[in-house]
């Protein structure tokens, strides 16, 4: 008899441990941006040079720029300055809200009004208009009985023609963000019986800042550097000031560094100040951040 064998089936070898050649994997190697850095380097080295030429000219009397930086006579200029920006941006925002409002009435003379007034003052340099305004008394030597040599002092005129000259481009900003605006927010506030007062400063005035905000505040930017041709009626704002200064010391480069200094000093901090006003009413945005 044969003898017996294991007639169960004999339990397959465990395959053998596979293995990965590296080498036949594909490397990812980095695009060499070497005309990307050479340019990065070039302009470094080219901003360098300038920055050297700057500091180290001796022409620029930085000497000077420092002890005339912070003059009283300085400060005065700059405060009128600041002052004049704001007193010109909140009059002109006012008046350009009135013409936005005016622009969009369904009323065709309202509308003819704001649309001429737009048309007319931002046709004309405001440079002209200044003068205009300084010579006004050729055309009206008296006003309420008052001359208006008396009534319209230089600080005066130039509120007068840069807030009228402002008004002008804020209607077209205000417009514009009103537009802005689905006209499906307004319907659906009239449909819960808002009142156009209501609706305007809950739903259509939040909405349209997002659109407002940003041309506003290269506005506000604009309108602090353009108080500058204010010196040309005697005004003294920080221009005038040292140019005053100038006149009488014949320094002018450093002087005209002093300006610049604190116009860019100023500028810096409203831009600064609208990124946070930006982001405040970009809120549940995509741009917010």
């Amino acid at each position: 008899m044969p003898p017996q064998t294991d007639l169960l089936p004999s339990s397959p070898s465990a395959p053998p441990p596979v293995t990965y050649d590296d080498s036949a994997v594909p490397r990812i190697v980095p695009v060499r941006r070497t005309g990307r850095w050479t340019a990065a380097v070039a302009v470094l080295v080219l901003l360098g040079l300038a920055l050297n030429s700057v500091v180290r000219n001796e022409a620029f009397q930085w000497d000077v720029v420092g002890s005339y930086f912070a003059t009283a006579s300085v400060l005065r200029g700059l405060w009128l300055t600041l002052w004049l920006t704001a007193v010109v941006m909140v009059l002109g925002f006012v008046l350009g809200a009135l013409l936005a409002v005016l622009r969009l009435s369904g009323n065709p003379v309202l509308q003819a009004v704001s649309w001429g007034y737009v048309w007319l003052f931002r046709s004309t340099p405001i440079l002209v208009q200044l003068l205009f305004w300084f010579n006004i008394g050729a055309l009206y030597p008296q006003i309420f009985g008052v001359s208006t040599v008396t009534l319209l002092g230089p600080v005066t005129i130039a509120v007068i023609g840069l807030t009228l000259h402002e008004a002008a481009y804020a209607a077209e900003v205000v417009r514009g963000g009103i537009l802005s605006v689905e006209r499906g927010q307004v319907e659906a506030a009239q449909s819960l019986g808002l009142g156009p007062w209501r609706r305007f400063r809950r739903i259509v005035l939040p909405q349209a800042m997002r659109s407002i905000v940003p041309p506003a505040g290269n506005m506000l930017i604009g309108t602090l550097k353009g108080t500058s041709i204010v010196s040309i009626i005697a005004v003294q704002d920080l221009l005038y000031s040292v140019q005053l200064v100038y006149h009488r010391t014949y320094q002018v480069i450093p002087l005209l560094l002093v300006a610049t200094l604190w116009y860019a000093a100023v500028t810096s901090l409203l831009s600064v100040g609208q990124r946070y006003v930006e982001r405040y009413y970009a809120r549940g945005t995509a741009g917010s951040r």
